[in-house]
């Protein structure tokens, strides 16, 4: 097959199957639950299957952690970054599409020189039925009380109601909790699930001019928030470190730059550069010491509330005597 000097990203992403794309590398996966295929991680090593890809969705996540590249999330092209890595990314799309047998409209034809400007026609897989507050899913709101962050997150998350067209053109319902990113996509989140709806972005919520809080995640946010509830400043979330330099970029504008990113290896190195590349930025991730992220922090403090509360409760009622909560 022919390929292009040029590819175009979003036909890779609209026209190969992740799932298509692992069986033709060799991959089979361990066990399929619903729309979700789990594969032990080709990104690591490990012995429980938790690379979980939605072929509906057209997403991938690595439940394990990020192997070497840093990225345990997102679209068939942010994969193909991680399984190639450290290959660069036009080197990432022509492997795409030689593993997955597809054939593209080349935007470049190398031997006439002439620019095909002609963009596929996108074929909805999913669709946002609708989208309300935060409060009427009881099993919405458990989750997020959960990780802790359920009175906060009004304003912030939304209760997405989506619906998505399987292989077979039948129509399966979904909900999450979801939130915007700027590329008019969906971020969403439940207790199964953790994906994205259209294209990856960041999320930017405005606030003070000079100040700028950066994260990782976005439940790590509204952790920050639980402790931080009239904090003026600027957020902004990565939702994929993929967006590194897209937050880069954007970070250089403030006077002051807190960083709050993974205790891990993906994201100590993202944290360096970070500092390294953006002046006046600082690494404030020693909140969380000793814990993965913000929100493991925060759920932890919740859980030994909990015990507390739970021994006093046992304990007065052993005695005998009244004991308020």
């Amino acid at each position: 097959m022919m390929m292009s000097a040029f590819l175009n990203v979003n036909e890779i992403k609209e026209k190969v199957s992740l799932l298509e794309l692992l069986k033709n590398l060799g991959f089979t996966p361990q066990k399929v639950s619903g729309g979700e295929h789990f594969f032990l991680s080709m990104l690591r090593e490990e012995y429980t299957a938790s690379l979980c890809v939605n072929d509906e969705l057209g997403v991938w996540f690595d439940h394990g952690g990020p192997g070497v590249s840093g990225i345990r999330s997102g679209s068939v092209i942010d994969f193909g970054l991680a399984y190639w890595y450290p290959s660069g990314f036009p080197e990432v799309l022509h492997k795409i599409v030689e593993y997955a047998q597809v054939d593209l409209a080349g935007a470049v034809n190398i031997a006439s020189h002439r620019v095909d400007h002609r963009r596929p026609t996108k074929i909805p897989r999913y669709s946002v039925e609708r989208m309300e507050e935060l409060g009427t899913n009881a099993a919405i709101s458990a989750y997020l009380d959960s990780r802790g962050i359920g009175r906060v997150a009004k304003g912030h998350l939304y209760e997405l109601y989506y619906a998505v067209l399987d292989g077979k053109n039948k129509q399966r319902n979904f909900f999450a909790a979801g939130w915007p990113n700027e590329n008019g996509g969906w971020e969403v989140r439940n207790k199964y699930f953790k994906g994205c709806l259209g294209h990856k972005g960041v999320s930017f919520l405005e606030g003070s001019a000079k100040r700028l809080c950066v994260f990782e995640g976005y439940f790590d946010f509204l952790s920050w928030r639980v402790e931080h509830a009239k904090d003026p400043a600027s957020i902004l979330v990565l939702n994929s470190l993929s967006l590194l330099q897209t937050a880069k970029a954007r970070a250089a504008k403030f006077d002051v730059v807190e960083l709050y990113f993974d205790h891990d290896k993906a994201g100590r190195a993202a944290t360096c550069e970070f500092v390294a590349e953006v002046e006046l930025s600082r690494d404030c991730s020693w909140v969380y010491s000793g814990f993965k992220d913000y929100n493991e922090k925060l759920v932890a403090s919740l859980n030994a509330q909990h015990k507390i509360a739970s021994a006093l409760s046992s304990c007065s009622n052993n005695l005998g005597l009244p004991f308020e909560r």
